[in-house]
C-alpha cells in the first residue's frame, strides 16, 4: 500500500511525506524499483527514509510503499555456510537469479530457502508445557550443528499438536501451542527485529577462554567466551588476516564473520578459503559451522549500518540454542563512517571528527550484545556470543574517535603496531599496550585443563618482555656492554620469547594453529631455558658464554613450525637436551 510519496533525494537518504502513519524502524520499499529502506526519524508527516541500496535515478514524486514490520533477520535451518550480503540476502540465489556478478537494484530474495525440506526430530509430545526457549526438535543442518527449533520468545503454553519425526520445509506448522486459550502456530521459520537483542534469563561471567590456536591471543591476551575484544591497527599491519585466523580457528562452535565496508578482494579471500580448510577441532569442513556476510566497500554505505546488527542477531540465535557463537566484525570504523555520512545527510550536529554525537552510545549498545547466558527455557543451557572487531584508525591514531570510544567498551585490546609489521613480525601485536581483563578469569580453566603453572610461566613472559622495552633505552643511551649479565639474560629471553613465541606463520600448514598444549610446552621450555641460565649468572658465567653453548635455543624457536600438535613428546626430547647442554656447560666452567 502507497504510504508516501519522495519530496527529497540526498544519497542514501529519502525523504517522503504523508507518511504519519508510519512508525520509527519500519522497513518501506522505496520508488517505483521498492529499493529496501528504513524509517530513521519522524518529524510531523514527513519520514527520513535510510535507503540500502544505490538511489541513483530515484526522483520526487515516486511512492513509498510501507511494510509494517521493522528490519528484521530471517532465523532457521538453511543459515549455515551461506554467504549473505548486508542485508540478509543470499548472494548465492542473486547471482542465480539476475545472471550477474552485481547485485542488481530492487531484487527480492528470501533469506532462507522456503522449498528446501529438512529432516525434523520433535523433542516435545502432546499434552507437554513447554516454555518460551524450550526446544521443540533438532534439525541436522551440518554435520557440525544440530539446529535446535526453538518455543519463540514470549511464547508458552501446552503442546496440543506436533508434527511426527519427517522432512517439512521451513514454513510449515511443526508445533501448535495453547498459550491461554489462543492457537499459536509454531514454524521452524522465525523472525527477529535486529536493532533488538534476544531476552535470556542471566548474564554470566566469562570464565572459559575462546581458544584461537594463535599464541599471543590465547596466552598473553586471552579472550574469553562471551567476551569482547578491538584489534586496531593502520593499513598494512595485518588486521584482516589476524581475524581471519580468528574465524578459522576458534573453538566457537558457530563463527559469523561480517565484511563491513572492507575492501571485496579481501572478502574474495574469504569466499574462496572457507570452503577448502578443515576445522582443526573436529577435522569437518569449516564452512559447515560459518556463516558469512559481504558487505564489501563497493556496496551501498547505508547497508554497512544495517549488517552489523545481523550478524550480532543471527549469533544470538544461534546463542539461544545453546552454542558458543563468535562474531567477528571487520570493520567498525567503515560502520562508523556510514553513521557519519548518514548523519551528514540528515543534518544532525556533528561532533568529533564528524562523527555524531551518538558514536559512543551505538559502540556500546552493539558490545552490550555479547555475553555468556543462561538461555530461556525449562532445560538448563549456556550460551555465548563473542564480539571481536577491528578498528582502522587513519595513520594508526589511537586517539581519533572510533578507536578511543571502543576501548571504553570492550576488555580486550590487541593493538597492531607497524614497525612490528614492517619488521616482518606477525602477529604485529604490541605486546606493551595491549591488555586482557580476562586473564585470572581464564586462568582457572589453562589450571585445570592444561597446567597449574601456566598463570606463573605467562606472567614470566610479559614481566621479561617489559624489563626488555626499559632495558632498550639503556642499551640506546650507553650501548649494551654496560648492561648487568642478568640483563644481558633478559634481553636473551625475550628474544627467545619473541622469536619462539610470539611470532607465527598464519600461512604454515603447522604453525598456523597451535594447541593450548603445544603452547604451553613452548613456554615451559622457554621459562626452563630461564631458570637454568639464571642459575649460571648468579655463579658467574657470561651471558655470551651461555647463548654460544646452547645451540638448542634455534631447535626451540624451529619447534613451532615442525612439531605438531599431536607430536608434543618431542617436546619431552628437547627439554632433556636442553638440561644436558646446560650440564654440559656447568661442568666445563665449573660452576
Amino acid at each position: 500500500m502507497v504510504v508516501g510519496r519522495i519530496v527529497r533525494v540526498n544519497g542514501p537518504l529519502v525523504v517522503a511525506d504523508n507518511m504519519k502513519d508510519s512508525m520509527m524502524y519500519e522497513v518501506v520499499e522505496v520508488g517505483d524499483l521498492r529499493l529496501i529502506g528504513e524509517v530513521t526519524r519522524i518529524e510531523g508527516d514527513r519520514a527520513f527514509i535510510q535507503v540500502y541500496e544505490d538511489t541513483s535515478g530515484i526522483k520526487p514524486g515516486e511512492p513509498v510503499y510501507g511494510t509494517g514490520a521493522p528490519l528484521s533477520a530471517e532465523l532457521g535451518p538453511g543459515l549455515i555456510g551461506k554467504i549473505f550480503d548486508g542485508l540478509e540476502r543470499p548472494l548465492s540465489d542473486i547471482a542465480t537469479i539476475t545472471k550477474s556478478p552485481y547485485v542488481q537494484r530492487g531484487i527480492k530474495v528470501t533469506s532462507i530457502d522456503r522449498n528446501k525440506k529438512w529432516h525434523f526430530t520433535p523433542k516435545v509430545k502432546k499434552g507437554d508445557k513447554v516454555e518460551a526457549g524450550d526446544i521443540l526438535g533438532t534439525v541436522e543442518e551440518t554435520p557440525l550443528v544440530e539446529h535446535r527449533i526453538l518455543v519463540p520468545p514470549n511464547y508458552h503454553g501446552t503442546i496440543k499438536e506436533i508434527v511426527s519425526e519427517g522432512d517439512y520445509t521451513v514454513e510449515e506448522t511443526i508445533a501448535t501451542v495453547d498459550m491461554n486459550g489462543d492457537e499459536i502456530k509454531i514454524q521452524m521459520l522465525q523472525k527477529w527485529p535486529v536493532r533488538f537483542p534476544r531476552p535470556f534469563k542471566d548474564k554470566l561471567e566469562p570464565s572459559e577462554p575462546l581458544l584461537t590456536g594463535v599464541r599471543v591471543l590465547d596466552t598473553i591476551f586471552p579472550l574469553a567466551k562471551g567476551g569482547t575484544a578491538a584489534i586496531p591497527g593502520p593499513f598494512g599491519s595485518g588486521k584482516t588476516v589476524t581475524l581471519q585466523s580468528l574465524a578459522k580457528w576458534s573453538s566457537a562452535k558457530i563463527v559469523i564473520y561480517v565484511g563491513c565496508g572492507e575492501r571485496g578482494n579481501e572478502m574474495t579471500d574469504e569466499l574462496r578459503q572457507f570452503p577448502t580448510l578443515k576445522d582443526p577441532w573436529t577435522g569437518k569442513p569449516l564452512l559447515d559451522r560459518t556463516i558469512l556476510v559481504a558487505n564489501t566497500s563497493n556496496m551501498p554505505v547505508a547497508a554497512r549500518e544495517a549488517s552489523i546488527y545481523f550478524g550480532v542477531t543471527l549469533g544470538e540465535y544461534f546463542r539461544d540454542q545453546g552454542y558458543d557463537v563468535l562474531v567477528v566484525a571487520d570493520s567498525t570504523t567503515r560502520w562508523a563512517e556510514a553513521l557519519r555520512d548518514l548523519g551528514g545527510r540528515m543534518e544532525e550536529m556533528p561532533a568529533e571528527e564528524g562523527f555524531p554525537s551518538y558514536l559512543p552510545s551505538r559502540l556500546a549498545e552493539y558490545y552490550e550484545r555479547a555475553g555468556r547466558v543462561i538461555t530461556l527455557g525449562s532445560q538448563e543451557r549456556l550460551g555465548s556470543v563473542t564480539l571481536a572487531s577491528a578498528v582502522s584508525p587513519p595513520g594508526g591514531d589511537f586517539t581519533e574517535p572510533v578507536t578511543s570510544n571502543t576501548l571504553r567498551f570492550v576488555r580486550v585490546f590487541w593493538p597492531l603496531d607497524v614497525s612490528l609489521a614492517h619488521a616482518r613480525h606477525f602477529p604485529a601485536i604490541n605486546w606493551l599496550q595491549g591488555f586482557s581483563a580476562y586473564v585470572d578469569l581464564v586462568a582457572k580453566w589453562w589450571a585445570t585443563n592444561v597446567d597449574p603453572s601456566w598463570k606463573d610461566i605467562r606472567e614470566l613472559m610479559v614481566k621479561t618482555l617489559i624489563r626488555e622495552d626499559e632495558l632498550k633505552q639503556i642499551v640506546r643511551l650507553v650501548g649494551p656492554e654496560s648492561l648487568a649479565e642478568k640483563d644481558k639474560l633478559v634481553l636473551e629471553v625475550a628474544r627467545l620469547i619473541k622469536e619462539a613465541f610470539l611470532k607465527q606463520n598464519a600461512f604454515d600448514d603447522i604453525d598456523a594453529f597451535s594447541s593450548p598444549q603445544k603452547q604451553f610446552r613452548i613456554m615451559k621450555l622457554i621459562a626452563l631455558y630461564n631458570q637454568l641460565a639464571s642459575d649460571l649468572v648468579q655463579k658467574g658465567v657470561p651471558i655470551k658464554k651461555i647463548s654460544d653453548s646452547i645451540k638448542v635455543t634455534s631447535d626451540i624457536i624451529r619447534s613451532k613450525a615442525t612439531i605438531k600438535n599431536d607430536e608434543l613428546q618431542k617436546y619431552d626430547e628437547l627439554e632433556k637436551v636442553l638440561k644436558n647442554q646446560f650440564e654440559e656447560l656447568a661442568k666445563q666452567v665449573g660452576a
